[in-house]
């Protein structure tokens, strides 16, 4: 896969994703990226320009986000001159809850998005965060409580009994939502191999009620509000 920049005619700067005959994604969900993404529009989801097949090339235009990803700039290793305040990151999330409520409730038939993830929330040049990566993401008619299909998503964001079931709700999408902000909070990856064993699963260290020594360096103060995002993550 390749993500490149260009211009529209109109002088917007737009991002183009190639994927090439090798890519992990296939033609089915490149077709469901299309159907999904081209239907709708919402200021925390990504917008899609345009599209293109040529040969064993396909092409995606969305809207060009100044700010790459979440995991490349918060959870990224320090590599990048953006700062993460409290209030930056309550923006991060909020916007992230806004943009699966409307694919969860506003949508007809609900979309379930299934790879909700720090790579797949991208932040434009004000971070304000926008929901992309719509390959994987299914249709659930408004009738019914589930569909079964074969698990698909990222280990480490799974619902455990999605990932052990096979049965999709929304849910699905709240439990890797959750998963992320305890990523958002924190200011690390949910895995980490580099740490010792004891430190590498965020979850288990939520569970243990250890977050309070894995709040990112960057703070320089702690207000009421993060106090009770802290105290909200000792209930997990």
């Amino acid at each position: 896969m390749v993500h490149d920049q260009g211009r529209l005619k109109d002088g917007k700067v737009a991002a183009i994703k190639v994927l090439s005959a090798e890519s992990r994604q296939g033609v089915k969900e490149f077709l469901t990226e299309i159907n999904v993404i081209s239907e709708i529009e919402h200021e925390n989801l990504v917008k899609l320009y345009g599209c293109c097949v040529e040969k064993n090339n396909r092409i995606l235009v969305y809207n060009y986000l100044e700010n790459n990803s979440l995991s490349q700039t918060l959870l990224g290793g320090g590599h990048n001159s953006l700062y993460f305040d409290w209030g930056t990151r309550c923006k991060i999330c909020i916007g992230v809850a806004r943009g699966l409520a409307y694919l969860h409730e506003e949508v007809r038939p609900h979309i379930v998005h299934r790879d909700i993830k720090a790579s797949n929330i991208l932040l434009d040049k004000d971070l304000t965060p926008k929901i992309s990566d719509f390959g994987l993401a299914k249709l659930i008619p408004a009738n019914m409580t589930h569909v079964s299909t074969r698990v698909a998503g990222t280990l480490g964001y799974l619902a455990p009994e999605y990932a052990i079931g096979g049965k999709l709700t929304r849910k699905a999408d709240i439990y890797s939502f959750g998963v992320l902000l305890a990523e958002i909070i924190s200011g690390r990856c949910n895995i980490n191999s580099r740490l010792p064993i004891e430190e590498q699963f965020l979850l288990e260290r939520v569970c243990m009620s250890h977050i309070l020594h894995r709040i990112g360096v960057s703070f320089t103060s702690i207000n009421s509000y993060s106090q009770f995002c802290l105290f909200n993550l000792h209930l997990f």
